[in-house]
């Protein structure tokens, strides 16, 4: 496979549990369908819950044509925009994979903790109930998306203790 930026071989490395395609000279990363998921889920386990689909929704599908070609079928890539992040990352409309460039991958996993703060106190009830949906019919398997919903209540009581320590208080002191 070659870069999509140096043209140049690229090489194999593990980045968040997860073995990636990478270019030596412009550090670079091609993530194959899923393996973006995964290695954000395995950065960070609080963010297994918040998933950028970016397929689902044609509405902030944005889209443009791009000058570099994927790594693994030289097909053009096309630049999206990750969610409402900016970060603009190149796919690759056949095998779904995704280029990085330099540096994105940190940026996107400081988006998603930003964007989990906001979710999990003002969208808690409707994150929760999707996330419960999901338990029986979402698209990964029964103990990731049980895991999944666990995430949502664990990050819910750390901000809600946060955020309202006196309220934690008196409901920590209640009998059990």
């Amino acid at each position: 496979m070659l870069c999509p930026t140096d043209k140049i071989k690229l090489n194999k490395a593990v980045l968040s549990g997860i073995e990636v395609d990478y270019c030596p000279k412009c550090l670079g990363l091609w993530f194959e369908e899923e393996e973006l998921r995964l290695a954000k889920d395995y950065k960070d386990k609080n963010l297994s819950w918040l998933d950028i689909d970016l397929w689902e929704d044609e509405k902030k599908f944005k889209i443009s044509p791009s000058r570099k070609l994927c790594p693994s079928d030289r097909m053009p890539l096309y630049e999206v925009e990750y969610a409402d992040s900016g970060i603009r990352v190149d796919v690759c409309g056949l095998d779904h994979g995704i280029w990085l460039d330099r540096g994105e991958f940190k940026k996107i996993i400081q988006y998603l903790k930003e964007k989990a703060d906001g979710e999990v106190l003002n969208n808690y009830l409707k994150n929760l109930r999707e996330e419960l949906w999901e338990v029986f019919s979402g698209p990964e398997d029964l103990k990731e998306e049980i895991g999944d919903f666990l995430a949502i209540l664990k990050l819910f009581a750390y901000k809600f203790t946060v955020q309202h320590p006196a309220i934690a208080k008196i409901i920590s002191g209640l009998p059990r």
